[in-house]
């Protein structure tokens, strides 16, 4: 009955998505500025909360709180102060100009503003671009299918691939149905979900571990569990934390310096790459209703990952035992609702996941199939080809993508952590170097822009795979190397090359003025 009673609060919730969908499909398929941008037509408040779910996705809820849970502090608190500090710089420096630049330049994809921005005509940004965001998302994608696998393996109790495989279909019906429009309305509700579930899970968790200093003494007791500048770790053999007693077992507490510092806080660097978060600021109404857009969404995403890191860390003072692998630890949200609420209330705290899982999932797949059939299909292979056209092949291009994903997403022992933060420093290596150049440097030029594309996203394959496995100093994240390399290459390139023409640096000039208004 327990479960019963949870399921029918998620299907009820997944109605109401549906529903959502459903509204707005006549609009959407009105035209493909529709579909793919929502006509240019978001409001300060779904532009702002929309941009943090669609970003913050089932990691915010399961693999951040498993990071805090597995080793305490300090890996999860810099990750979440890069991250805010990220989210707030973008709002900030990016928004309002890209906003500006998007509309002059009559782009309303990530890969046709770089094409744009840049006057080209071979269309070789286009291809580079939508190829990247074709991978990167495939692989994002399937960090959503395992959260939902997780999700419903653990609470029902039912094999993991069947249920991953439902939420996969799910996700590409809904964004069938609705396209942008829907789809950033929807992450407007699912954002306030997920906070609110953050926030009921926070202050449960508090009172049912006896208060904040019941769950400090208690996690005293770890080595390096509470600091800043060290890291515990857990005692393992074959992966699996070992017991000490009807405790875990945890060795001396690592360190963790200052260049672990700067690699944890490297991910605020993504924020400036995110298509997800990009598009938000090409589609929010006007560039006057930034300022409050901006307030919202560094708001929302500051007090989500404070919550998310705490939740991480109450369920290890409740569940010391509980969670003995880093895959398992990030059901720790799940442990922790189905234990505080009756069944009713934890399925709707549960749709917290549900709802982070189907805002991203929605996102990374309709961006990645615009990529490819607004792009490469009518920008280079049927330039001729219609609306109606258009919007057949990004269906298509959805369930290819759903399958890729659903393929790499059939590991259960796959951590979701370790998955969002490859494809994280996939985009913020490929797009944030430069978005930022593209906005803020007159003198970029289009072969600076092809060189510092394909720098950073094959630099993160190579640190990922070759140079991080050497450890030391070469153990940071692949996203902060990338990203440097990625910034040399543009300014080189764009130094030894053509200059720009006279029109690029006057449409430069013209955005650049509009932008102080």
């Amino acid at each position: 009955m327990d479960k019963a009673l949870i399921f029918m609060a998620m299907a009820g919730y997944m109605s109401i998505i549906i529903g959502i969908g459903f509204y707005y499909y006549k609009r959407s398929n009105e035209s493909s500025d529709n579909f793919f941008l929502g006509g240019r037509s978001l409001g300060p408040w779904v532009a702002a909360i929309s941009a943090g779910a669609s970003d913050m996705s089932g990691w915010l809820l399961m693999g951040l709180p498993g990071v805090a849970y597995w080793s305490g502090l300090s890996d999860a608190f810099w990750t979440a102060i890069g991250l805010a500090a990220g989210t707030a710089l973008n709002w900030i420096i990016v928004s309002k100009r890209l906003r500006h630049y998007s509309e002059s330049a009559r782009a309303i994809t990530l890969p046709e503003f770089f094409s744009n921005r840049f006057h080209e005509d071979k269309r070789v940004i286009l291809t580079v671009s939508s190829t990247f965001i074709f991978v990167f998302f495939s692989v994002y994608a399937a960090s959503c299918f395992v959260t939902v696998g997780k999700l419903f393996a653990t609470l029902f109790e039912v094999p993991y691939i069947p249920m991953m495989i439902a939420g996969a279909v799910f996700v590409v019906f809904y964004t069938f149905i609705g396209g942008f429009l829907a789809e950033s309305v929807s992450d407007f509700m699912q954002g306030i979900i997920m906070i609110a579930a953050l926030a009921v899970v926070l202050v449960g968790g508090v009172l049912h571990a006896g208060g904040p200093g019941a769950v400090i003494d208690n996690l005293r007791g770890i080595p390096g569990f509470l600091d800043f500048f060290g890291i515990a770790t857990p005692t393992l053999i074959d992966g699996v934390q070992q017991a000490d007693g009807a405790m875990a077992a945890f060795g001396p507490a690592g360190k963790y310096g200052l260049i672990t510092i700067a690699s944890s806080m490297a991910w605020g660097l993504g924020y400036f790459g995110m298509p997800q978060v990009l598009l938000r600021f090409m589609a929010i109404r006007s560039a006057e209703d930034i300022k409050q857009s901006r307030r919202i969404g560094i708001i929302w995403t500051t007090l989500s990952l404070t919550a998310s890191v705490l939740i991480g860390l109450i369920g290890r003072a409740m569940f010391p035992m509980a969670l003995t692998t880093a895959a398992t630890s990030e059901t720790i949200f799940i442990e922790m609702a189905t234990l505080l609420f009756p069944p009713l209330l934890a399925g709707i705290v549960m749709s917290g996941i549900l709802a982070a899982t189907i805002s991203s999932a929605d996102s990374y797949l309709l961006i990645a199939a615009s990529a490819f059939s607004k792009n490469i299909y009518k920008g280079v292979l049927r330039k001729d080809a219609s609306d109606q056209q258009i919007m057949a092949m990004t269906r298509m291009i959805l369930i290819v993508l759903a399958i890729v994903g659903i393929i790499i997403a059939l590991d259960e022992n796959s951590v979701i952590f370790t998955i969002v933060s490859f494809a994280w420093a996939g985009f913020g290596a490929t797009f944030g170097p430069l978005m930022l150049f593209s906005l803020f440097w007159k003198k970029t030029t289009r072969q600076g822009a092809i060189a510092g594309m394909l720098t950073g996203g094959i630099a993160v394959f190579i640190w990922k795979l070759l140079i991080k496995p050497i450890g030391g100093v070469f153990g940071i994240y692949e996203l902060l190397p990338a990203f440097i390399l990625s910034c040399v290459a543009i300014v080189i390139f764009s130094l030894i090359g053509e200059k720009p023409s006279a029109a690029m640096e006057e449409e430069f000039e013209m955005v650049k003025s509009q932008s102080k208004v």
